[in-house]
């Protein structure tokens, strides 16, 4: 799901000294219809991540113990769940983004029951309730040439959900749950 052309700076052996850390949180939940997870959209500001959908996350902070209470804290104040209530199940790959300079660890947890999310309006416009099977229909994994920027053009693999083109980063890292999560779902 990596964008054409390829960054090459993503698969280099040894991270930039100056890489940031970032945490995402993939976090489960039942629903009445099955399980979900949070997608969120970002608003339209000067910066990277522009409008772009993700999973609630971000910086590392100094005062977070590690990769994990990142992700946490971040779905928290972005989403409004209790950090305190999220069973943390493991982790996905790291990926590293050469554009923004950040190294990020997805992170997986699970809700006993549907949390009441709380979207913090300065980074949160849009929560995007997500079906798990919705992942495994063909027709939501679609290709277009997006402009980033003035000048850069990129052709783009991304997932159709709910109207919202989800691609790079999130895209890559859906597509590596897809692939743990299909062969427990034939």
């Amino acid at each position: 799901m990596s964008p054409i052309p390829i960054d090459i700076r993503r698969f280099e052996p040894v991270l930039p000294a100056d890489h940031r850390k970032s945490g995402v949180l993939i976090l489960f939940y039942p629903d009445e219809r099955g399980a979900f997870f949070p997608l969120i959209k970002r608003p339209e500001y000067v910066g990277f991540h522009s409008g772009q959908v993700a999973f609630p996350g971000g910086k590392m902070e100094l005062s977070d113990a590690d990769i994990i209470q990142t992700a946490l804290r971040e779905a928290e104040e972005e989403v409004g769940v209790d950090r305190d209530q999220v069973r943390v199940l493991g982790r996905l790959s790291d990926l590293y983004i050469p554009t923004s300079n950040f190294l990020v660890s997805p992170v997986v947890g699970f809700l006993e029951k549907r949390p009441e999310f709380i979207p913090e309006a300065n980074e949160v416009s849009r929560i995007i309730p997500t079906a798990v099977p919705l992942l495994f229909n063909p027709e939501i994994k679609k290709r277009k040439m997006l402009t980033i920027g003035k000048s850069m053009n990129l052709d783009a693999p991304y997932f159709e959900i709910d109207g919202e083109i989800v691609w790079g980063a999130t895209a890559m890292i859906l597509s590596e749950l897809i692939q743990i999560l299909y062969p427990r779902m034939k």
